[in-house]
């Protein structure tokens, strides 16, 4: 089965302060360092996965350089990267490649090394068309920049374009919210992506609200019930604009589905190179379906020391992901497929907490496939915990 790979670039002009991934704002001088450690592991890749207990195979169908920031990079990096991979991975003609930009980075000479490395698709941070928003939690850009963006892609000849918004900014209020999505849907790209804010301890404006201050515009943050209420207003705004839904923060006309990202829900390998970077290959010990395996969180101790953490995933484990994973998608989960796979007995456990969980509402079920329905798609973690708590077969 081809494998997706995934180049994590943790590079930023500013660090936003709802951000909770390990990307920050570093001097210039670090990046060709840094892009000679991705490089050297690309070249290590078949080493590092045998020394995982992971089967590699080299044909590559979906690529994807993510952030941070990588559009920060000098264009000879970028074409570095895409020179690197292409000499150590064979890349079918088809080959998804995405790129994630910053409004206001995709300088031309950019642009063009993009094109020339053969990138297909972009996706663009925008999280609010609204400026005050945008501005208040760190972000460089305004509308006329995002606007200004999309409309020199598509020229360069990238028309499959994402962007990304959030719900639950500060500032945000109902007609704001409505505003950001009649744009996005005005700019008439293929793919939306929605995320409700994150309030935790890894991001400085979850930390202040965790905690009830007011630095970073926190006392501006909209409660979580109205944060849920701009979710679903997306949902509904984006499926009458043609959008449909495929994943629970995801949006795509037809045959414009993120295909790398779909491989980490349906369970399909990939490989991970740089800083927090994951990956997850078939698995060669016996009774082992999958190798997990993942990089630190900070550039120097990547730099230092590039793959960490190992984790096995037996058939109890693969049992587990298969619902969790799965259940993010708006096609759910075939029992009758999960059965033909693990057999009957791995279902077991499911058949309560499933009636359980379609007579709250959280999940609808049709015939063999149970999925998620919008509440559910809100209260998601309530039920994939469910999932991951119940006993395994004791064949396990």
């Amino acid at each position: 089965m081809p494998v997706g790979v995934y180049l994590s670039i943790p590079f930023c002009r500013t660090k936003c302060t709802y951000c909770n991934f390990a990307s920050d704002v570093f001097s210039k001088a670090v990046f060709q360092q840094y892009v000679n450690r991705i490089c050297y592991d690309m070249e290590q890749a078949c080493t590092t996965a045998d020394q995982m207990g992971g089967r590699l195979e080299r044909v590559v169908d979906s690529i994807y350089l993510g952030g941070g920031t990588p559009t920060l990079l000098d264009y000879v990096q970028l074409e570095r990267l895409f020179v690197t991979i292409s000499q150590n991975f064979d890349v079918l003609p088809e080959a998804e490649i995405t790129v994630e930009c910053a409004p206001g980075t995709l300088s031309t000479q950019v642009i063009e090394s993009l094109q020339r490395s053969g990138v297909n698709r972009a996706s663009l941070g925008v999280q609010s068309f609204v400026d005050r928003e945008a501005a208040s939690v760190g972000r460089l850009h305004n509308r006329d920049t995002v606007l200004a963006d999309i409309a020199r892609l598509r020229s360069a000849g990238t028309a499959n374009i994402n962007l990304d918004l959030i719900a639950g900014l500060p500032h945000q209020t109902t007609e704001s919210w409505q505003f950001s999505l009649d744009e996005a849907i005005a700019s008439a790209v293929p793919h939306v992506s929605v995320y409700m804010l994150e309030v935790d301890e890894d991001s400085r404006l979850g930390r202040e609200l965790i905690a009830g201050g007011i630095r970073y515009h926190a006392h501006e943050v909209p409660d979580e019930d109205l944060t849920a209420d701009f979710y679903l207003m997306a949902g509904e705004r984006l499926e009458q604009a043609g959008l449909g839904l495929y994943e629970i923060s995801n949006f795509a006309r037809p045959g414009c589905e993120s295909r790398h990202n779909l491989k980490y829900w349906t369970r399909q390998p990939y490989l991970g190179f740089g800083v927090e970077a994951h990956s997850m290959l078939p698995g060669i010990a016996p009774g082992i379906e999958a190798v997990r395996f993942s990089t630190p969180d900070s550039l120097e101790q990547y730099v230092a020391v590039g793959a960490g953490k190992k984790t096995l995933v037996d058939r109890g484990a693969a049992l587990e992901e298969t619902f969790f994973l799965g259940l993010r998608l708006a096609g759910g989960v075939d029992l009758k497929h999960v059965a033909e796979k693990f057999g009957d007995d791995a279902l077991l456990g499911f058949s309560a907490p499933i009636a359980e969980f379609v007579q709250s509402g959280l999940l609808e079920q049709q015939g063999s496939v149970i999925r998620l329905t919008p509440r559910g798609r809100l209260l998601s973690n309530e039920v994939f915990g469910c999932f991951l708590a119940l006993p395994q077969p004791s064949s396990v």
